[in-house]
């Protein structure tokens, strides 16, 4: 049952032309981003600046992961917006399985999409970097940032799933996702009080997900690394479980 629902997830995902269209953004502005602002700095820096490249080449994935919200957001709320979501319930009154299916499909979709935009990005800091300052994946810090981007492309993917399934209309959930990932820092540089700054930069999803990037100067981070990626798992884990409940339990 659950691989018949993902294969129906994906000729879904793919028959929308707007996923296609979002993927491409999500891998353009990944890799243009990034390789514009790796360039730039190859403009102004030495090769003993100790920039954070691995990080800098990944700055794509600030405005990268709009796309990714928007592919997830859709997978769900399209079908509440035109209603198509009773006739897959009719298909499938298993409403556990269907969301399974949905956040499986979404996921793949995007993991695949994301390890596309990471190594062309790797390869834009590799050859627009600064002269002695070669990006390797044989540095295991290196390789934490740009395997540690998709993995945050994913959990993106399954935080925006699950505000979808609670909201149910498209407008509502990705205002809600965007107001989550952006709105918290904005917040924080607003904030006087260093504590409260501080908490604000740790526990907010995009600003601790993101600490995955950093390579330099760890200590001087809000949230180590890993411990920032598990901070967005946690919020991917309770928005997909609230999803689920608002799933299970709501009439459609």
């Amino acid at each position: 049952m659950l691989v018949r629902l993902v294969r129906t997830e994906f000729t879904k995902l793919r028959t929308v032309r707007s996923t296609l269209w979002m993927v491409v953004a999500m891998i353009g502005l990944s890799v243009l981003l990034g390789a514009l602002t790796i360039w730039s700095l190859a403009s102004v820096c030495e090769p003993t600046c100790g920039a954070d490249q691995p990080r800098l080449s990944l700055a794509g994935v600030y405005l990268g992961q709009l796309a990714v919200v928007a592919i997830a957001v859709l997978a769900i709320t399209v079908e509440y917006d035109t209603a198509m979501i009773r006739t897959t319930l009719t298909a499938a009154p298993r409403r556990l399985t269907v969301l399974a299916a949905k956040a499986a499909a979404v996921t793949a979709v995007v993991l695949v999409s994301a390890l596309v935009a990471v190594f062309v990005s790797f390869l834009a800091g590799r050859w627009l970097g600064p002269d002695g300052m070669p990006l390797s994946l044989g540095d295991e810090a290196t390789r934490r940032a740009f395997l540690g981007s998709v993995l945050y492309y994913g959990l993106i993917a399954l935080l925006s799933l699950g505000i979808g399934a609670i909201v149910r209309h498209t407008g509502g959930a990705l205002t809600v996702v965007i107001a989550l990932l952006y709105v918290a820092p904005i917040i924080a540089q607003l904030v006087s009080s260093p504590r409260w700054h501080r908490w604000l930069e740790r526990y907010s999803p995009m600003t601790a997900g993101l600490a995955i990037q950093s390579t330099k100067n760890l200590d001087a981070l809000p949230i180590s690394p890993w411990a920032g990626l598990l901070v967005l798992s946690a919020y991917a884990s309770a928005a997909l479980v609230l999803g689920a409940l608002v799933f299970r339990w709501r009439d459609a």
